[in-house]
């Protein structure tokens, strides 16, 4: 668990920025306060009087205490509805501000970080969790200003009607507090893990829904429904723990407030028998002890909703202090891009893994040059590329981009020259001119459907029910996966970057879109530095230079031809394919 000094880290600066609200809104909660306060005098004033002399309670006296009371309860009623609408509209504004900040961290997270983390626990922390933590900022400082209040004040009237009956009767709040700091602790720890757990159910939905049409063509629905009915169930026992301890300590509050009007009633009974104290103060000290176990309670009530936001607090914290990548606009700016790349002992292994994924990697490319990198599948040939465009820092080793160091330039920059058609394709939910117009912001309507001519996909566009404004549904699925290719090709080309990443871009075609596919990432690649990742060793052969990149580094580098002749890796592997 986060110590309150992390919490208070993470939330106060957002909460200060609204400090004017925040301080009318627990004015507006005293005015409030300040009506039930008022009601137990008045009822003692009139009982008082109706006791000693009923003569003296005349009509004109009880009209002008309920006129003192109706006009301290049309403040309450102001008062009531700038809590309700201002407060709470003050916790959606945090809310937002929490949401973006969290998004904008998590953009700026290294790629390694999303390696290791379900999406589905992110949606529920940018959602579900800053719900709860717009809630809390609203009620906590309300919820404990006006018990806070009522505590206070009742006291002190109470103590001036009997010291003795106060002190005996308020005795029980230090217990009733302790016991409730005990169930808070165990239900923070049961909240936390509740959110877990149900970002846990989020992603096995999103998972399983996503793949809708891969269990269907498997048939696997029974099989899903299993997974997620398992995640579901863990759910339903951690809500029912988190009630069994709400339920304690609604019942440990229950047994001090009902020890309190024990104690107070065979007091009160002695003192009135005593004549210590009247039947009226007795009355009005009845309605104050109502008032004052009603706060608690209120309080105990707000511990599932201040719970839910210390965890969400909690939650937030963690995502804020996982490291981020380099600043993007931080390093040496790139003016002019040869597009020359060379590694120089090059080794990478992922976090947590002992193994190097590379080793030793020593190669240049010179501008221009189109090589291919093949090899056998986890040989980290797609791992080689992500490492030029500093997804993933080098373990060992360094990269250099026209000979100077890639972790010494500009991130955003060095992205901005670097091109990626890669074999899963991701389309985001819009139309076809937006998925290409991704490449350059801004970009006209004219640069962007001649981006599409060369990617070869402006024909097929233009046939699209609304051409390039075609809604092209969640991922592309409406689009076949040579179209998707192509609209991911024509993205780059307005891109137009010096150095060109394809990694297995048509592996997953059929024969008519390779072909189709193949002629537009030539086309791309003409006079760029190309990176091709192939499985398909046939849609390589005009490679300037082929590596073949095993667990044990480069074994091989050469032409086609050279590597046929030499009878080694590559030629065993293009003869079994």
């Amino acid at each position: 668990m986060k110590k309150t000094k992390t919490l208070r880290k993470y939330f106060l600066p957002y909460l200060s920025k609204h400090k004017k609200t925040v301080a009318l809104d627990l004015f507006c909660a005293a005015l409030t306060t300040l009506c039930e306060l008022v009601l137990p005098m008045i009822v003692r004033e009139i009982t008082n009087i109706a006791v000693e002399d009923i003569s003296q309670l005349t009509v004109k006296l009880i009209l002008m205490l309920a006129a003192l009371y109706a006009a301290l309860k049309g403040i309450d009623m102001l008062a009531g509805y700038y809590m309700i609408y201002v407060g709470h509209c003050m916790g959606v504004k945090i809310e937002k501000d929490m949401r973006e900040d969290m998004f904008a961290h998590l953009l700026k997270v290294p790629l390694s970080y999303y390696d290791n983390t379900k999406v589905g626990q992110l949606m529920s922390r940018i959602t579900t969790d800053l719900f709860d933590v717009a809630e809390f900022s609203h009620h906590c400082p309300e919820e404990f200003f006006i018990a806070g209040l009522k505590i206070a004040v009742s006291f002190v009237i109470l103590c001036s009607i009997n010291p003795f009956l106060t002190v005996s009767s308020f005795v029980m709040l230090p217990l009733m507090f302790f016991a409730t700091r005990y169930f808070r602790k165990k239900m923070r720890s049961v909240f936390q893990a509740r959110r877990v757990v149900a970002g846990d159910v989020n992603a096995r939905t999103e998972t399983s829904l996503l793949g809708i049409r891969v269990i269907k063509s498997f048939t696997q629905e029974a099989h899903e429904e299993s997974l997620f009915r398992e995640e579901s169930t863990k759910l339903s026992k951690v809500q029912q723990d988190s009630y069994k301890y709400m339920a304690r300590l609604n019942s440990a509050v229950r047994f001090f407030d009902g020890l309190m009007y024990v104690v107070m009633i065979i007091l009160g009974g002695i003192f009135i028998l005593k004549k210590i104290i009247t039947t009226a103060d007795f009355a009005a000290y009845l309605l104050y002890v109502a008032m004052l176990i009603a706060a608690i309670k209120r309080i105990v009530e707000f511990t599932e909703q201040f719970e839910k936001g210390v965890t969400g607090i909690e939650r937030f914290a963690e995502i804020m202090e996982t490291p981020m990548e380099a600043e993007a606009d931080c390093g040496e700016k790139i003016e002019k891009t040869e597009g020359e790349i060379e590694f120089k002992d090059v080794s990478f292994s992922y976090k947590g893994e002992g193994k190097d994924v590379l080793e030793h990697i020593n190669i240049k490319v010179k501008k221009g040059e189109n090589i291919a990198i093949v090899g056998p599948s986890g040989s980290g040939k797609t791992t080689m590329c992500s490492l030029i465009s500093r997804f993933y820092n080098v373990s060992d080793g360094e990269i250099f981009l026209d000979g100077k160091n890639l972790s010494q330039l500009n991130l955003s920059q060095l992205r901005a020259v670097i091109g990626t058609v890669e074999q899963d394709v991701y389309m985001f939910s819009g139309t076809v001119f937006e998925n290409i117009v991704y490449g350059k912001p801004g970009a006209t309507r004219k640069e962007v459907e001649e981006a599409a001519r060369l990617a070869g996909a402006h024909e097929f566009i233009e046939k699209l029910e609304n051409g390039y404004d075609t809604f092209i549904g969640e991922r592309g699925t409406m689009l076949s996966g040579g179209q998707k290719q192509r609209i991911s090709i024509a993205r780059v080309f307005l891109k137009n970057p010096p150095i060109l990443v394809l990694d297995e871009a048509t592996s997953s075609l059929d024969n008519e879109s390779e072909q189709i596919i193949k002629r537009s990432l030539e086309t791309l690649a003409k006079g760029r530095t190309t990176f091709t990742i192939a499985h398909r060793l046939t849609t390589i052969k005009n490679a300037d230079r082929i590596f073949v990149l095993t667990e044990n580094g480069i074994e091989e580098e050469g032409s086609h031809d050279e590597l046929i002749k030499k009878g080694g890796i590559y030629s065993k592997l293009y003869n079994d394919t």
